[in-house]
């Protein structure tokens, strides 16, 4: 039974990780797009550059720390609501089979 426990949790740390990549990859792609409709600028590449005003570096930080945690809890959350619907679809199958 803890072996089944301990696969289990593998399986949730490997699909948290695969989602969490790719939740960041088009959370940056998404604001980054947002930000350059916003602003009509492209995304400031380098933001210890002097080049870039601090008020849009500030500002391209922050869009960018809230839009990729909020990003990242949803994804996790709804990951998470999808792992535990297939396993008590996968217990619910062992309980009917013979």
């Amino acid at each position: 039974m803890a072996d089944e426990k301990e696969k289990q949790d593998m399986a949730w740390r490997a699909i948290g990780g695969l989602v969490g990549l790719v939740t960041a990859w088009a959370a940056k792609k998404i604001l980054g797009f947002a930000w350059e409709k916003a602003t009509g600028k492209k995304p400031p590449l380098d933001n210890d550059s002097l080049e870039v005003g601090l008020g849009e570096a500030i500002g391209y930080a922050v869009l960018m720390g809230v839009g990729m945690q909020v990003a990242q809890i949803l994804a996790a959350r709804t990951a998470r609501k999808r792992y535990n619907a297939w396993k008590a679809l996968k217990e619910a199958a062992k309980e009917v089979s013979p």
